[in-house]
């Protein structure tokens, strides 16, 4: 087991006593005490609705449309809170998930994202090793 995992069942336990809905709570729990917030983050890959105007050959014109109103991962946002109650449209494991408030730096426009597809700018931070981990989790859970 690596040293990523041993942080993660730190936190959670070996998955087999808790449900994920329980272990997600553990991590909130954890996350809560551990992020310095504000921090700020920007998209692990690109969101879902974007992925067909990435790769599907969708135009390229309307994706420039629907970016000034919609997040995309290319964006820089200051994460500002977590809720392990919120879901929205734009959370890929919307009911798993923890959700993100988030503030994009180059409008200001809010938007609650999904936790795990955030990664700290900072690469070389706490936050990051933590959002990191969280991420590996629930990518890995169920």
């Amino acid at each position: 087991m690596d040293a990523q995992w041993m942080r993660i069942q730190a936190i959670v336990g070996d998955g087999k006593s808790q449900s994920l809905a329980e272990q997600v709570h553990s991590f909130y729990e954890h996350l809560q005490r551990s992020l310095e917030l504000p921090c700020e983050v920007t998209g692990v890959e690109d969101f879902g609705w974007e992925e067909p105007y990435i790769f599907g050959g969708f135009s390229r014109a309307e994706y420039d449309r629907l970016i000034k109103d919609q997040p995309s991962f290319q964006d820089r946002y200051e994460l500002l809170e977590i809720d392990e109650e919120v879901s929205s449209e734009w959370m890929l494991y919307a009911g798993d998930d923890l959700g993100a408030h988030v503030k994009r730096k180059s409008d200001g426009k809010d938007f609650w994202l999904g936790l795990s597809e955030l990664k700290a700018v900072e690469e070389a931070s706490k936050n990051a090793q933590l959002l990191d981990d969280f991420s590996v989790f629930l990518a890995n859970s169920g």
